[in-house]
């Protein structure tokens, strides 16, 4: 099913989904066997009364740290978090002794809920037809039952920025939590974006020229697009009774600057390309991948343009480049001033969201190459939900905040670690997954 920004999408899926049911009561009756079967872990009821969580260790996702702590959370939302905290008569006490206390880790750039099983096409729903798709909505078809979610809320991770695939403007992202019955029910912020995959049409070394040319091509193509999407902006201020266009109005709050545009690019010549390009037009840019970002951090840092780091756990892209070069990137970039966030294999590599429960991982390999620990924590929590403009509501263990975060009985880098509590929205979050499952059934083996 398309997950392009059009009036009759619902319609079309709830048809869909009609069509599913039939073929499924057809194979009953015929003696076929299907699966179409969810998952069978049930979303966290609104919370009922207070929690305190106390005597624990609190990250508090701005870089600082409480020790012998205490948080408390009240209607989904946290109250007060410090040294002591308030006992209301009804509240139910957590001892946090031994434990720590995390904001729900954000992944800034994945596509789980919109691709299961890659080799199994009728799982996959991130790529629309065409390139040019400003209107395409992620979170229209994101799918709240996936197997992956579970997966990778054991792994802490509470909130994701849900991007769509494809070629140069992909569609609008979301910022949604892990735990509801419905997208609408998981949507926190949506669009957050535009994105774009600047990589898939810059020509590498080796083309011919006519692929150079092709690529010079679609960038008049996409700028044309945008300047039609300036006068149409103009004729509604003029006229607003005229018929609307999707793609453009789509492209009027990135055109005005008041959404920026999420740019993968890995490789220098892309980068700089991008940011050529954006920067000229005045269109705020976060830069997406950035594996070569170091070579081109001055630029970065003059145009205050924050980058989102997918999979610090890779290899350096040249030969040249020590092994440590991803590794050591987060560390680097803090350094120079650049605003950073760590995310984990991202959407459209080939982990991709299937490894969305490394995303802490990935973080603490930067710490073991010179990025503060508690910048690390920053870096998935406060610092992603900065970029996607939702650190008034999550990132940080800090009042007036969703109440959604984890507990952990350990440093949450350490492969050891387990999370063993979390809460959304002070909704508390089975943590079930068809891996402890599948775990449970094999150790029963004789």
């Amino acid at each position: 099913m398309s997950h392009s920004m059009n009036k009759n999408c619902m319609n079309n899926r709830s048809f869909s989904t009609l069509l599913v049911v039939a073929f499924a009561v057809v194979c009953s009756q015929t003696g076929w066997q299907v699966n179409l079967r969810a998952h069978d872990i049930v979303p966290g009821s609104p919370q009922k009364q207070p929690i305190v969580i106390r005597n624990t260790t609190l990250h508090l996702g701005n870089g600082s740290i409480v020790s012998n702590g205490s948080i408390l959370f009240e209607d989904g939302m946290i109250s007060e978090v410090g040294d002591s905290v308030r006992l209301p008569d009804s509240a139910r006490v957590i001892d946090g002794k031994g434990k720590h206390v995390y904001p729900g880790l954000i992944d800034s750039y994945t596509d789980i809920g919109l691709r299961e099983i890659t080799a199994v096409d009728v799982t996959v729903d991130n790529v629309e037809r065409g390139e040019l798709n400003p209107n395409v909505r992620s979170w229209v078809a994101f799918n709240p039952d996936s197997e992956l979610i579970p997966v990778a809320r054991a792994g802490g991770v509470m909130l994701a920025h849900v991007v769509p695939g494809g070629r140069l403007l992909q569609g609008q992202s979301g910022v949604m939590q892990l735990d509801g019955w419905s997208y609408q029910d998981m949507l926190v912020k949506g669009p957050a974006g535009l994105c774009v995959n600047w990589e898939s049409v810059m020509p590498r070394g080796g083309d011919s020229k006519d692929k150079a040319k092709r690529y010079d091509e679609q960038i008049q193509e996409l700028d044309d697009l945008l300047e039609r999407a300036r006068r149409y902006g103009e004729s509604i201020a003029a006229d607003d009774s005229g018929s609307t266009d999707l793609r453009l109005e789509s492209l009027l709050p990135v055109i005005r600057g008041e959404r920026p545009v999420f740019v993968q690019a890995d490789r220098l010549g892309a980068i700089e390309s991008a940011i050529s390009f954006f920067t000229s037009r005045r269109i705020p840019m976060v830069l997406c991948g950035g594996a070569d970002a170091m070579h081109c951090v001055d630029r970065l840092a003059a145009h205050d343009i924050p980058v989102i780091l997918i999979a610090t756990y890779r290899l350096p892209r040249r030969r040249s480049d020590p092994v440590d070069a991803l590794y050591s990137l987060p560390a680097q970039l803090r350094e120079s001033g650049v605003r950073f966030a760590i995310a984990g294999e991202g959407a459209g590599y080939p982990g991709g969201a299937s490894n969305l429960r490394n995303l802490a991982y990935q973080a603490g390999v930067a710490v073991a190459h010179g990025l503060p620990h508690e910048e690390a924590v920053r870096a998935i929590t406060q610092s992603p939900a900065e970029i996607l403009g939702v650190a008034d509501l999550v990132g940080t263990l800090a009042a007036k905040h969703h109440a959604t975060l984890i507990i952990a009985d350990g440093d949450v880098f350490e492969s050891g670690t387990r999370v063993v509590d979390a809460y959304v929205q002070g909704r508390q979050v089975d943590l079930g997954n068809k891996h402890k499952q599948l775990y449970r059934k094999y150790e029963q083996l004789p």
